[in-house]
């Protein structure tokens, strides 16, 4: 359609038809304005979420400095797409957002002028206690952290006074794990002077205490469960396949200290350990004699008379013997293994589109692959249970993940929604306003005769023509009586259009007039 076409339209359209469609192409003109507007709007990312107050409130003070563009949606802080990875560099460069915990700046602030002794210790287990939480809020998966530290030197006339720990966190997904707690444990006991890991107690938010201060940690056990199923586990799937085999592990714990005193003799061994002999030897003279004036005389001359000698000996042997006795003493601590509990349900094998058991061989060489794995032993009350079974299908539920061109869930649902209203309001118009408008059928094409005088002369021409009967086209000057009459008339209308745009001006500007 040509320009010259359209000023006739618009020109040969009413007052209300002209006013309806210049008020449809503004709207229309609008709507397409702002649907670019918004496709051209930048995307607002999350830059941080969750930040107390004062950390927020020093961000958004940045990034106004900066002139960065910023939204605030509750308590989470957006920026665009294009910015977010630089924003997140520089902010952290600059100490933000703050954990809120102050650390060694703490003893900047402190002189030697009104400092005393106790304001500096307090100063300095505050940095202490800052630093190790910012240090455990490095972390990937920990949101805050508070650690507090209770220490006993601060009371030098209490006796017995123990140095102890606590930390508080909370995770940003799932809960703490057990070696987790027990790395900060370690962590705030190498950087306190005198605290053991068994004096720090750990508190998640979600799971509530991890760790305590009598060492009795079930988080360890849980772990030592978990990483033994885990071994089974991956024991198993490397022969029967992975997604065929169901370990269950159970670990019986003595939860009482228990203090055994065994005392054996055996009476069929003997031992010498003293050895004793003792022997007596004695002598002894019997004689009878009278008492006279001999016996004073020399002894050459006394010795007369009878009598008689006796001897003696006796020996005498002492042996002591024991028995040989053998004692012991055994003392079990709470938290040792008491029993280990294992069942393994593997699948079966397949054959022509079926499931049959496993052979006794193929289940015997498995399960003693599993008993080395958990280290069974039978004195201990160890139990192992594992069967071949056919498992049930699992049916598939949700929607398979396919390759998309246009990730929907990195959009913003609201911009989306805003561009999906104004589509559908500019579609409406264009179908129910403007679309009913530029459809209607146009008027004919206008003929042009070059003067009025010989249009005057045409028209009479043709009243006479039709008077008599005779053609009104034949009498057309140029034309031969023979040709066709539409033909001729298009012909003069071809070579006479200002002619011919004339009359029909003239004719429209007499149809109001004869109308009124």
């Amino acid at each position: 359609m040509s320009v010259q076409q359209i000023r006739q339209i618009w020109s040969a359209m009413p007052v209300r038809q002209r006013v309806i469609v210049g008020v449809a192409t503004l709207l229309v003109f609008a709507l397409v304005l702002g649907v670019t507007r918004l496709a051209s709007k930048p995307s607002m990312t999350l830059l941080y979420a969750g930040l107390d107050s004062a950390a927020a409130g020093d961000v958004i003070s940045a990034l106004e400095q900066r002139g960065s563009p910023f939204e605030v949606r509750g308590g989470a802080i957006y920026v665009t797409s294009a910015e977010r990875d630089q924003l997140r560099m520089t902010l952290a460069s600059e100490g933000l957002p703050a954990n809120g915990a102050s650390g060694y700046e703490l003893l900047d602030g402190l002189t030697g002028f009104g400092t005393t002794a106790a304001m500096f210790d307090a100063a300095y287990w505050r940095a202490k206690e800052g630093e190790l939480a910012r240090t455990i809020v490095a972390s990937a998966n920990i949101q805050t952290a508070r650690v507090h530290i209770g220490n006993g030197n601060t009371a030098p006339f209490q006796r017995n006074a123990q140095t102890t720990a606590s930390i508080s966190v909370m995770t940003t997904g799932a809960a703490l794990a057990a070696d987790q707690a027990q790395a900060l444990r370690f962590l705030v006991a190498s950087a306190v002077a005198g605290l053991s890991p068994e004096d720090v107690v750990v508190i998640d938010g979600r799971k509530g205490v991890i760790g305590g201060a009598s060492g009795d940690d079930i988080g360890v056990e849980n772990a030592q469960e978990t990483a033994m199923r885990e071994g089974v586990q991956r024991l198993l799937e490397a022969r029967v396949g992975p997604g065929n085999a169901v370990v269950e592990l159970r670990i019986e714990r003595i939860s009482q200290t228990e203090s055994i005193l065994e005392r054996r003799v055996d009476p069929d061994s003997r031992v010498l350990i003293q050895s004793e002999t003792e022997e007596n030897t004695s002598q002894s003279q019997n004689g009878a004699s009278d008492v006279s004036v001999a016996s004073n005389l020399p002894v050459g001359d006394s010795e007369t008379g009878t009598g008689g000698t006796s001897n003696s000996s006796q020996s005498r042997e002492s042996a002591n013997y024991d028995l040989s006795e053998v004692q012991r003493e055994v003392v079990r601590q709470a938290g040792g293994i008491a029993r280990v509990t294992v069942a393994v349900l593997v699948n079966g094998v397949a054959e022509d589109d079926s499931f049959a058991p496993r052979s006794d061989e193929e289940l015997g060489a498995l399960e003693q692959l599993v008993a080395s794995a958990v280290g069974f032993s039978a004195d201990r009350g160890d139990q192992i249970t594992l069967k071949s079974m056919v498992f049930e299908p699992v049916n598939v539920t949700g929607t398979e993940a396919a390759f998309q061109w246009v990730n929907l869930s990195s959009l913003d649902l609201l911009t989306l929604l805003q561009m999906a209203i104004l589509a559908v309001v500019a579609l409406a118009l264009l179908i129910f306003v403007v679309r009913p408008v530029l459809s209607r059928p146009a008027p004919p094409p206008l003929p042009q005769i070059a003067s009025p005088a010989l249009s005057g002369e045409v028209l009479e021409t043709a009243a006479e023509g039709a008077a008599e009967g005779s053609d009104p086209a034949s009498e057309i000057p140029g034309q031969a009586p023979d040709a066709d009459p539409v033909q001729r008339l298009r012909g003069l209308i071809s070579e006479r259009q200002d002619d011919t745009v004339e009359i029909l001006r003239s004719w429209l500007e007499d149809r109001p007039e004869q109308r009124g």
